[in-house]
């Protein structure tokens, strides 16, 4: 049945036909360091409703770019609100949307690295001044929003410009995840999610880092002129209270927690936005 359902589809794709079940699966662009979370959001979504997604993930600053040269995607979940603001700016989107979790950073290692973990990084310092500290990953922080808090948050310790010749770049947060707890590397600052995640829990270990050493990671999702009914309804199960206790689990933080709603919205607005 799959395979004739295949051939049907490939047979009115050539034709210039889209039968409407197979445009009722929108692509949807996510920013990497979501993926646990929404994978089992996405699934929780579909035993519910009947209804699929396909979600691409990967940086949000490369999302951009592609949704500004009409990449047909129908939703984008965003590592920063700033990139959505760009968005509705340039008239890409109809709205500036709405946050649906606040990010965290998180310092982590392999368990058998010599890096010993502690939420100053003291541990880090101590490593490198020793010269035991070889390799030390994030995500690049020119288009991905997790090195881009990582970069600020060893700066407000003073260990950016000794960690330079250190540093090895992920293409986004979930790669340097992988580079920071897979054993290539001593360790890195990652996205809270990720290292929360069972997937690397297992051969790795972790510690939450202080949000104030960082500006805001308001990670914000908006619908594009392209979003049919599937992707409208996946973006308003977003905000309900399952899909919310998912991504409690993976450790972000939500509107309207402690740090409340009104920060979320205005941390990274342009000026005369508010």
């Amino acid at each position: 049945m799959d395979l004739l359902r295949g051939f049907v589809l490939a047979s009115m794709l050539l034709l210039g036909v889209t039968p409407s079940w197979a445009a009722e699966v929108p692509a949807i662009a996510a920013a990497s360091n979501i993926k646990f979370a929404l994978d089992k959001i996405a699934a929780d979504f579909t035993q519910e409703t009947g209804k699929r997604v396909r979600i691409s993930y990967g940086s949000s600053g490369n999302f951009v770019a592609q949704l500004r040269h009409g990449a047909p995607f129908e939703l984008f979940l965003s590592a920063d609100d700033k990139y959505i603001y760009q968005l509705h700016k340039l008239g890409v989107t109809k709205s500036d949307g709405e946050i649906y979790a606040i990010g965290r950073l998180a310092l982590a290692a392999p368990k058998r690295s010599p890096l010993s973990l502690d939420a100053e990084l003291v541990g880090v310092k101590a490593l490198l001044e020793k010269g035991g500290l070889k390799r030390f990953a994030i995500a690049n922080p020119d288009h991905a929003p997790y090195g881009e808090r990582a970069r600020e948050a060893l700066q407000h310790l003073g260990l950016w410009q000794p960690l330079q010749p250190h540093l090895i770049y992920g293409e986004n947060v979930s790669q340097a995840a992988q580079f920071a707890l897979s054993g290539s590397t001593d360790g890195g600052i990652v996205a809270l999610s990720l290292a929360m995640a069972p997937q690397f829990r297992a051969a790795s270990h972790y510690v939450e880092l202080p949000s104030e050493w960082h500006s805001p990671m308001n990670q914000r999702m908006v619908l594009t002129p392209k979003a049919g009914e599937t992707a409208r309804a996946f973006y308003a199960y977003l905000s309900q209270a399952k899909a919310r206790a998912v991504f409690l689990e993976f450790g972000f933080g939500l509107p309207g927690d402690s740090q409340g709603d009104e920060v979320a919205d205005t941390a990274n607005k342009p000026a005369g936005d508010h």
